[in-house]
Protein backbone atom coordinates (compact mmCIF):
# COMPACT_ATOMS: atom_id res chain seq x y z
CA UNK A 1 0.00 0.00 0.00
CA UNK A 2 1.38 3.49 -0.94
CA UNK A 3 1.56 6.25 1.03
CA UNK A 4 -0.47 8.44 -1.35
CA UNK A 5 -3.41 6.16 -0.52
CA UNK A 6 -2.88 6.22 3.13
CA UNK A 7 -3.18 10.03 3.17
CA UNK A 8 -6.44 9.97 1.22
CA UNK A 9 -9.36 11.58 3.94
CA UNK A 10 -11.60 9.20 5.85
CA UNK A 11 -14.93 10.80 4.87
CA UNK A 12 -17.09 11.71 7.78
CA UNK A 13 -21.30 12.34 6.47
CA UNK A 14 -24.17 13.25 8.39
CA UNK A 15 -27.68 14.85 7.65
CA UNK A 16 -26.31 17.79 9.06
CA UNK A 17 -23.98 18.84 12.10
CA UNK A 18 -24.83 15.97 14.23
CA UNK A 19 -21.90 13.80 12.81
CA UNK A 20 -18.99 16.35 14.13
CA UNK A 21 -19.65 14.12 17.54
CA UNK A 22 -18.66 11.50 15.84
CA UNK A 23 -15.71 13.03 14.11
CA UNK A 24 -14.52 13.97 17.65
CA UNK A 25 -14.25 10.47 18.57
CA UNK A 26 -12.13 9.78 15.66
CA UNK A 27 -9.74 12.27 15.76
CA UNK A 28 -9.04 11.29 19.75
CA UNK A 29 -8.59 7.95 18.58
CA UNK A 30 -6.91 8.56 15.62
CA UNK A 31 -5.53 12.50 15.48
CA UNK A 32 -2.99 11.12 12.80
CA UNK A 33 -5.25 10.61 10.24
CA UNK A 34 -6.84 13.21 7.27
CA UNK A 35 -10.70 14.20 7.47
CA UNK A 36 -13.23 15.23 5.16
CA UNK A 37 -16.65 16.22 6.90
CA UNK A 38 -19.70 17.13 5.04
CA UNK A 39 -23.09 17.76 5.92
CA UNK A 40 -26.18 18.03 4.67
CA UNK A 41 -27.50 20.84 6.81
CA UNK A 42 -29.93 21.99 3.09
CA UNK A 43 -31.36 18.72 3.56
CA UNK A 44 -31.81 17.98 7.38
CA UNK A 45 -33.92 16.56 9.29
CA UNK A 46 -33.42 13.63 7.47
CA UNK A 47 -35.63 11.96 10.34
CA UNK A 48 -38.70 13.48 8.88
CA UNK A 49 -38.05 12.44 5.50
CA UNK A 50 -38.70 8.86 3.54
CA UNK A 51 -36.63 5.95 3.51
CA UNK A 52 -36.14 6.41 -0.28
CA UNK A 53 -35.57 10.12 -0.04
CA UNK A 54 -32.44 9.34 2.76
CA UNK A 55 -30.87 6.81 0.78
CA UNK A 56 -30.92 8.63 -2.32
CA UNK A 57 -29.72 11.76 -0.77
CA UNK A 58 -26.98 9.70 0.93
CA UNK A 59 -25.65 7.54 -1.77
CA UNK A 60 -25.59 11.00 -3.95
CA UNK A 61 -23.39 12.86 -1.22
CA UNK A 62 -21.34 9.49 -0.83
CA UNK A 63 -20.95 9.34 -4.38
CA UNK A 64 -19.40 13.15 -4.95
CA UNK A 65 -16.74 12.52 -2.16
CA UNK A 66 -15.84 9.21 -3.54
CA UNK A 67 -15.33 10.89 -6.69
CA UNK A 68 -12.95 13.19 -5.07
CA UNK A 69 -10.68 10.70 -3.35
CA UNK A 70 -11.34 9.10 -0.11
CA UNK A 71 -9.79 5.73 1.79
CA UNK A 72 -13.01 5.26 4.00
CA UNK A 73 -16.78 6.35 4.94
CA UNK A 74 -18.58 7.00 8.00
CA UNK A 75 -21.77 7.51 8.27
CA UNK A 76 -22.07 9.29 11.31
CA UNK A 77 -25.77 9.14 10.86
CA UNK A 78 -28.33 6.26 12.30
CA UNK A 79 -30.72 7.58 10.10
CA UNK A 80 -28.78 7.34 7.17
CA UNK A 81 -27.33 4.23 8.37
CA UNK A 82 -30.76 2.50 8.32
CA UNK A 83 -31.49 3.55 5.25
CA UNK A 84 -28.56 3.28 2.66
CA UNK A 85 -25.35 1.22 4.80
CA UNK A 86 -26.18 -1.91 2.24
CA UNK A 87 -26.45 0.17 -1.00
CA UNK A 88 -23.46 2.07 0.11
CA UNK A 89 -21.20 -0.92 0.64
CA UNK A 90 -22.52 -2.72 -2.61
CA UNK A 91 -21.45 0.46 -4.63
CA UNK A 92 -18.40 1.37 -3.01
CA UNK A 93 -16.88 -2.18 -2.00
CA UNK A 94 -12.78 -1.08 -2.45
CA UNK A 95 -13.54 1.00 0.81
CA UNK A 96 -14.32 0.35 4.27
CA UNK A 97 -18.38 1.95 4.26
CA UNK A 98 -18.64 2.58 8.18
CA UNK A 99 -22.16 2.99 9.72
CA UNK A 100 -23.71 3.75 13.42
CA UNK A 101 -25.96 1.69 15.60
CA UNK A 102 -27.60 2.84 18.95
CA UNK A 103 -26.06 1.78 21.70
CA UNK A 104 -28.56 -0.28 23.16
CA UNK A 105 -25.98 -3.77 23.65
CA UNK A 106 -23.91 -2.03 26.36
CA UNK A 107 -27.35 -0.29 28.05
CA UNK A 108 -29.09 -2.94 28.69
CA UNK A 109 -26.14 -5.33 29.65
CA UNK A 110 -24.85 -2.77 32.07
CA UNK A 111 -28.87 -2.25 33.12
CA UNK A 112 -30.50 -5.48 33.11
CA UNK A 113 -33.98 -5.52 33.85
CA UNK A 114 -33.83 -1.56 34.24
CA UNK A 115 -35.76 0.51 32.00
CA UNK A 116 -33.14 2.30 29.09
CA UNK A 117 -34.67 4.93 26.89
CA UNK A 118 -34.21 5.00 23.08
CA UNK A 119 -34.26 8.44 21.94
CA UNK A 120 -33.65 8.69 18.50
CA UNK A 121 -35.27 10.11 15.07
CA UNK A 122 -38.53 8.75 13.97
CA UNK A 123 -37.22 7.01 11.24
CA UNK A 124 -34.39 5.44 12.73
CA UNK A 125 -36.58 3.92 15.66
CA UNK A 126 -39.33 2.28 13.16
CA UNK A 127 -36.56 0.75 10.40
CA UNK A 128 -35.93 -2.87 10.35
CA UNK A 129 -32.45 -2.41 11.50
CA UNK A 130 -33.74 -1.00 14.85
CA UNK A 131 -36.17 -3.62 14.82
CA UNK A 132 -33.80 -7.08 14.63
CA UNK A 133 -31.42 -4.48 17.22
CA UNK A 134 -34.32 -4.23 19.87
CA UNK A 135 -35.48 -8.22 19.24
CA UNK A 136 -31.77 -9.50 20.27
CA UNK A 137 -31.38 -7.63 23.58
CA UNK A 138 -35.50 -5.96 24.84
CA UNK A 139 -35.44 -9.51 26.82
CA UNK A 140 -32.75 -7.97 29.04
CA UNK A 141 -34.19 -4.73 30.26
CA UNK A 142 -36.91 -2.71 29.82
CA UNK A 143 -36.31 -0.73 26.46
CA UNK A 144 -38.71 2.60 25.36
CA UNK A 145 -38.57 3.36 22.29
CA UNK A 146 -38.97 8.07 22.11
CA UNK A 147 -38.57 9.57 18.95
CA UNK A 148 -37.40 12.97 19.65
CA UNK A 149 -36.90 14.38 16.09
CA UNK A 150 -36.72 18.09 17.56
CA UNK A 151 -33.71 17.93 19.08
CA UNK A 152 -32.11 17.46 15.55
CA UNK A 153 -33.48 21.13 15.05
CA UNK A 154 -32.21 22.37 18.25
CA UNK A 155 -28.55 21.31 17.56
CA UNK A 156 -28.68 22.99 13.89
CA UNK A 157 -29.66 26.20 15.39
CA UNK A 158 -26.97 25.96 18.09
CA UNK A 159 -29.33 26.19 21.07
CA UNK A 160 -27.75 23.59 23.03
CA UNK A 161 -28.72 25.26 26.55
CA UNK A 162 -32.16 27.27 26.31
CA UNK A 163 -35.08 27.38 27.69
CA UNK A 164 -37.43 25.95 24.64
CA UNK A 165 -34.80 22.67 24.96
CA UNK A 166 -35.54 22.54 28.56
CA UNK A 167 -39.27 22.75 27.76
CA UNK A 168 -39.34 20.51 25.08
CA UNK A 169 -37.02 17.73 27.23
CA UNK A 170 -39.27 18.05 30.10
CA UNK A 171 -42.30 17.42 27.95
CA UNK A 172 -40.31 14.42 26.29
CA UNK A 173 -38.65 12.95 29.12
CA UNK A 174 -40.42 14.29 32.18
CA UNK A 175 -42.72 11.00 32.21
CA UNK A 176 -39.79 8.93 32.59
CA UNK A 177 -37.73 10.91 35.05
CA UNK A 178 -37.79 9.03 37.80
CA UNK A 179 -38.27 4.83 35.97
CA UNK A 180 -35.20 5.38 33.99
CA UNK A 181 -32.05 4.11 34.64
CA UNK A 182 -30.43 4.82 31.29
CA UNK A 183 -31.17 6.52 28.12
CA UNK A 184 -29.18 5.75 24.38
CA UNK A 185 -28.73 8.54 22.49
CA UNK A 186 -29.45 7.34 19.52
CA UNK A 187 -28.64 9.69 17.05
CA UNK A 188 -25.15 11.32 16.29
CA UNK A 189 -27.01 15.18 17.11
CA UNK A 190 -28.07 13.58 20.73
CA UNK A 191 -24.49 13.73 21.97
CA UNK A 192 -24.04 18.01 22.13
CA UNK A 193 -27.30 17.69 24.50
CA UNK A 194 -26.02 15.42 27.12
CA UNK A 195 -26.44 18.07 29.97
CA UNK A 196 -29.77 19.02 28.93
CA UNK A 197 -30.87 15.55 28.90
CA UNK A 198 -29.50 14.55 32.15
CA UNK A 199 -31.14 17.37 33.28
CA UNK A 200 -34.67 16.39 32.28
CA UNK A 201 -33.90 12.78 33.81
CA UNK A 202 -32.03 12.33 37.08
CA UNK A 203 -28.57 12.43 38.16
CA UNK A 204 -27.87 8.35 38.28
CA UNK A 205 -29.12 7.95 34.94
CA UNK A 206 -26.31 6.95 32.36
CA UNK A 207 -26.27 8.18 28.67
CA UNK A 208 -24.93 6.06 26.08
CA UNK A 209 -23.67 7.29 22.01
CA UNK A 210 -22.29 5.01 19.83
CA UNK A 211 -19.43 7.56 18.65
CA UNK A 212 -16.85 6.21 20.61
CA UNK A 213 -17.50 2.28 19.28
CA UNK A 214 -17.88 4.00 15.53
CA UNK A 215 -14.27 5.29 16.00
CA UNK A 216 -12.89 2.52 17.13
CA UNK A 217 -14.57 0.11 14.20
CA UNK A 218 -13.18 2.56 11.77
CA UNK A 219 -9.57 2.36 13.13
CA UNK A 220 -10.08 -1.58 12.65
CA UNK A 221 -11.31 -1.65 9.30
CA UNK A 222 -8.36 0.52 8.76
CA UNK A 223 -5.82 -1.42 9.65
CA UNK A 224 -7.25 -4.59 8.08
CA UNK A 225 -6.71 -2.99 4.75
CA UNK A 226 -3.27 -1.39 5.53
CA UNK A 227 -4.75 1.86 5.37
CA UNK A 228 -3.85 3.98 8.66
CA UNK A 229 -1.90 6.88 8.07
CA UNK A 230 1.61 6.57 8.88
CA UNK A 231 3.68 9.20 10.89
CA UNK A 232 2.91 11.22 13.90
CA UNK A 233 1.96 14.96 12.78
CA UNK A 234 -1.99 15.74 13.46
CA UNK A 235 -4.08 15.07 10.22
CA UNK A 236 -5.79 18.12 8.83
CA UNK A 237 -9.55 18.54 8.78
CA UNK A 238 -12.03 19.89 6.12
CA UNK A 239 -15.37 20.49 7.12
CA UNK A 240 -17.73 21.15 3.99
CA UNK A 241 -21.88 21.63 4.21
CA UNK A 242 -24.34 21.93 1.76
CA UNK A 243 -25.49 24.67 3.36
CA UNK A 244 -22.88 26.77 2.92
CA UNK A 245 -23.12 29.77 4.87
CA UNK A 246 -20.57 31.36 7.34
CA UNK A 247 -22.98 30.85 10.08
CA UNK A 248 -22.93 27.16 9.41
CA UNK A 249 -19.33 26.47 9.06
CA UNK A 250 -18.86 28.50 12.09
CA UNK A 251 -21.19 26.59 14.62
CA UNK A 252 -19.25 23.33 12.79
CA UNK A 253 -16.05 24.76 13.92
CA UNK A 254 -17.58 25.85 17.28
CA UNK A 255 -18.96 22.10 18.27
CA UNK A 256 -15.57 20.36 16.80
CA UNK A 257 -14.12 22.56 19.67
CA UNK A 258 -16.55 22.36 22.14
Amino acid sequence: MDNMKRDLPVAVFDSGLGGISVLRELRALMPEENYLYFGDSANAPYGVRSLDEVRALTVDAISGLYQRGIKAAVIACNTATSAAITTLRERFADIPVIGMEPALKPAVLEHPHECVLVLATALTLREEKFSHLMERYDQWAEVISLPCPELVEFVERGELDSPALDAYLQQRLGPWRERADAAVLGCTHFPFLKNAIRKALNENAVLYDGGAGTARQTRRQLELRDLRREGDDLGSVVIENSLDTPEILGRSCFLLEL
